[in-house]
């Protein structure tokens, strides 16, 4: 490719520099979230007080995948109380908002082997993203480049059973009246499959038969909706059933093949056949 020059980026260290502090850090990425490398994230709140511990430094929101970020960032090396810190505010928000799912981020400039070691002791148990920053001068420009040295692990292949729970869970952690779209949509499920029936978990709602699990549709009850992963290819034409039905399609899972959809009562209501083919043509694909 002609055209282009190769520039060498001097690293700034930002521990020892009078201008660009860590509140010039936190205003960038308050700016664009985007820009520390976790998807298309919005800024929920910066410098958020916690009871009886501190200031979280920043709060991101991913709303394809209700994900909240609790974001610390610490110019220099990391060190213990940054990472306790870390995981503390983890703690209280996703006990505060247990409808979302949350990931403690910690950003520094140095992440040395000895704390990427203890980081990773943490990860498995804990949703944690270890993120190393650093500041890169270019004439009379600055960047910040950011770069992922621990990802939150996702446990793949098979996975022990998640703990039981009953109606009653899903009730108090959701509500009654997004608990019973599971109840509308078991009914389409019946209508091909009528020895099945739902199996309460307290990770999602699947499905069972004849006491067997099987979770070619698994449901996650919220406050105000219901969320529901169908196990089926990617499909264009799928993709246009759900537009011109006026579904919102959360996103696309290639880690579960499945569409993520967000449901309301009247959504329902209002596309009982749709849904139902849906569903069947899912439960089709695990049987064949």
């Amino acid at each position: 490719m002609s055209g282009l020059e190769f520039t060498k980026f001097k690293q700034i260290y930002l521990k020892k520099h009078s201008a660009y502090n860590e509140k010039w850090v936190k205003d960038k990425i308050a700016e664009d979230p985007s820009i520390v490398g976790l998807g298309d994230l919005v800024l929920l709140n910066e410098e958020l007080i916690q009871p009886g511990a501190g200031r979280l430094d920043l709060l991101l929101y991913d709303s394809d995948n209700e994900q909240r970020y609790e974001v610390e960032i610490q110019l220099g090396k990391v060190d213990e109380s940054h990472i306790i810190r870390t995981i503390e505010y983890w703690d209280i928000e996703r006990k505060r908002y247990p409808q979302y799912d949350h990931v403690a981020v910690i950003i520094a400039e140095e992440i040395t082997g000895r704390f990427l070691n203890i980081l990773s002791l943490f990860n498995g148990h804990i949703p944690l993203i270890a993120i190393q920053m650093k500041a890169l001068q270019c004439d009379d420009k600055i960047s910040l480049d950011f770069t992922k040295i621990l990802d939150r692990i996702e446990l793949g292949g098979i996975e022990p059973p998640p703990p039981p729970a009953d109606r009653a869970y899903w009730e108090k952690k959701a509500s009654p009246a997004t608990v019973s779209i599971t109840d509308s949509l078991m009914t389409f499920i019946r209508s091909f499959a009528p020895d099945y029936e739902l199996n309460y978990n307290k990770g999602y709602i699947g499905l069972m038969e004849n006491g067997r699990a099987n979770n070619f549709t698994v449901m996650w009850p919220k406050k105000q909706f219901l969320r529901v992963g169908i196990r089926l290819p990617k499909s264009d034409n799928i993709e246009s059933q759900l537009d011109d039905a006026g579904l919102e399609v959360i996103r696309y899972s290639s880690k579960s093949n499945r569409y993520i959809i967000r449901l309301h009562k009247k959504d329902v209501e209002k596309n009982a056949e749709l849904l139902t083919d849906l569903l069947k043509e899912s439960y089709g694909e695990e049987t064949d």
